[in-house]
């Protein structure tokens, strides 16, 4: 049985269809029982497919779900995704910080270090995957710095536990809560509002109690962010905010 994979997407004549600024993607998920389709802020199409997955079938279903997808892109404000290069700020809207980005040309092997509100690579300037690399280390670091006090003081001030946090930098979700009460913070946060930020944040708190999304999850987390629903579509659309050098491989 011919199997669908990544490298064969570009077989497929939906991929050659599409409009060049749009970016679309097969990704065989081992653990997929069945297709599933994703769109990010940029105009990123993903669409997650078992092993067993044949390139007609993916062809077919992404066929049914076309006006589905251009809503979507829509409704996210898609614009062509900006080529990912290393950015010159980089600006976190969850603690107000503004950060300047410097490259200086050198010998040697490439580093990151800061200084004040500066961050400095140190290496040769044609090394520009390695250095978006060093940014994303950096990101998540700093996540884990900015983000765990908060978690504690929204604990504390809900009354609701958890064992420990962890920063990941994911494309599809925000956050996340396992039963071993586990709290995994998408670095990507930073880049969100403060009141964003703590809606997720009770979210995910919520979980340690309601592992679930039941109305009893949904009045649990109402009680301790009563507009939660105009927080979670906004984001929803908080993908637009996250740069390009974050996930872009260009």
């Amino acid at each position: 049985m011919k199997r669908a994979t990544a490298s064969g997407a570009s077989q497929l004549s939906l991929f050659t269809q599409q409009p060049p600024d749009h970016q679309w993607r097969v990704r065989v998920s081992p653990r997929a029982r069945r297709m599933t389709i994703r769109v990010f802020a940029g105009g990123r199409v993903e669409i997650a497919v078992p092993r067993t997955a044949r390139p007609a079938a993916i062809e077919r279903f992404v066929g049914q779900h076309r006006e589905w997808i251009a809503r979507k892109i829509d409704e996210l404000g898609a614009h062509p995704a900006p080529i990912a290069t290393i950015p010159e700020r980089i600006d976190l809207a969850f603690t107000g910080e503004s950060w300047s980005v410097e490259w200086y040309d050198a010998a040697g092997p490439l580093r990151l270090r800061t200084e004040g509100t500066t961050i400095r690579l140190c290496g040769n300037r044609s090394r520009v995957s390695e250095a978006r690399s060093l940014l994303r280390d950096w990101l998540i670091e700093h996540a884990r710095e900015r983000l765990e006090p908060v978690l504690q003081s929204v604990a504390r001030e809900t009354g609701m536990g958890y064992e420990r946090m962890q920063i990941r930098r994911q494309r599809t979700r925000w956050g996340s809560c396992s039963r071993r009460m586990t709290i995994s913070l998408n670095c990507c946060l930073l880049f969100q509002s403060p009141a964003v930020v703590r809606y997720l944040l009770v979210h995910e708190l919520c979980h340690t109690q309601q592992m679930n999304h039941s109305v009893r999850f949904w009045r649990l987390v109402e009680q301790h962010e009563p507009d939660h629903r105009r927080l979670d579509r906004e984001l929803v659309r908080g993908w637009r905010h996250v740069p390009a050098w974050v996930f872009g491989l260009s």
